[in-house]
């Protein structure tokens, strides 16, 4: 969507003499912010005498500079958008949603259309009278599976006295690295990266979370598992496995950063696991009270599909047990570690995963 207006030319007066051309433009549109002025320069979208220039280029008077203005990045975030929803259930107060991978929910700053939101303001048009669109909870981009969003303004305050009470039931499923040998659960605040501030870390000082964990299977050198959300904390369950010593596969944020354990996989697992371009998780059932008749409901969708080829390339894949026992170590205070005194040769088939944002 273009969201291009029509030229303008300016001619700088001469008071204006001396200024950087920024603070100018400034002057003569105040209508416009400063910054939003300086990304239209930058974008070439400013220039004088057929000529893109810089911010910090001074003008004199008399200059005729020509403006292409643009719209705020945010100005078509809560418009309709005709984007496919896979709709779980819907009635006259609730919508259930199974969300794809790859579709963020709600607007923000990269991500001001194409979201979940201006799919549903296309599919229900009344949810433009309810506060973002009747979305109560969220999932990353990344992540798949259920997500329930309200269509009035009352069933959605039912729906946010639920979550906060803890009585929504969410359950996750899984592929993390390493084989855990035990169920349990993650009682371990989060908070903001004290040193990454885009990021989520068990932190003292941040909020409860808790997130009970039970494994379904177990590979050469994955595991699959069940998370059942007692709290719902930005990127909980993908920190709480960091914290485990077993991250999410495919985790982008909090995922492996060093060497990954192609030495032990197959072929076909390898392509597998190197084509799998987002976190292995996916909301796979949902339980709440109907707001309007406080009738429990219950949905669970099948595994995502690429979720499904990963754990099929992970049955067939075989490690000589003493090599598993090398790999891995089990101790009281993770679910798994590396063993770091293991030595390598140079010439063993590892991987250098690169660094992500």
């Amino acid at each position: 969507m273009s969201n291009t207006t029509t030229p303008i030319t300016l001619t700088i007066t001469q008071e204006l003499g001396g200024m950087r051309l920024d603070q100018a433009l400034q002057r003569l549109m105040p209508e416009h912010s400063r910054s939003r002025i300086q990304g239209w320069i930058k974008d070439g979208l400013v220039t004088i005498a057929d000529e893109a220039t810089t911010s910090k280029f001074k003008v004199w008077g008399g200059e005729k500079v020509q403006i292409v203005p643009q719209a705020a990045p945010d100005s078509h975030a809560f418009e309709p958008e005709d984007i496919p929803l896979d709709v779980v259930y819907e009635d006259d107060h609730i919508l259930v949603i199974n969300k794809p991978a790859g579709l963020v929910v709600h607007p923000a700053a990269g991500n001001w259309s194409g979201t979940l939101l201006n799919a549903l303001l296309h599919h229900a048009p009344q949810l433009k009278d309810v506060p973002r669109a009747g979305i109560v909870h969220r999932l990353d981009k990344d992540t798949s599976g259920l997500l329930v969003v309200a269509k009035t303004l009352a069933a959605q305050t039912n729906l946010v006295r639920q979550l906060q009470a803890r009585t929504v039931k969410r359950e996750y499923r899984t592929i993390v690295w390493g084989q855990v040998w035990r169920n349990g659960k993650v009682d371990q605040p989060i908070g903001r990266h004290p040193h990454a501030r885009t990021k989520m870390a068990v932190n003292r000082m941040g909020k409860p979370a808790v997130t009970h964990y039970e494994v379904l299977d177990r590979f050469g050198v994955h595991s699959y598992m069940r998370c059942l959300l007692e709290t719902g904390r930005t990127h909980q369950i993908r920190v709480h496995m960091q914290h485990l010593k077993a991250p999410i596969v495919g985790d982008p944020v909090y995922g492996i950063r060093g060497i990954l354990p192609l030495r032990h996989m197959s072929e076909h697992l390898k392509e597998v696991l190197l084509n799998f371009k987002r976190q292995a998780l996916h909301a796979i059932r949902l339980g709440l009270k109907h707001p309007a008749t406080g009738v429990a409901m219950e949905w669970q969708v099948e595994l995502a599909a690429d979720m499904k080829v990963l754990l099929e390339a992970m049955r067939v894949e075989t490690m000589p047990a003493e090599e598993s026992e090398n790999f891995m170590i089990y101790n009281e205070d993770h679910a798994y570690e590396y063993d770091e005194d293991d030595d390598y040769d140079e010439d063993d088939d590892w991987l250098d995963e690169e660094d992500e944002e």
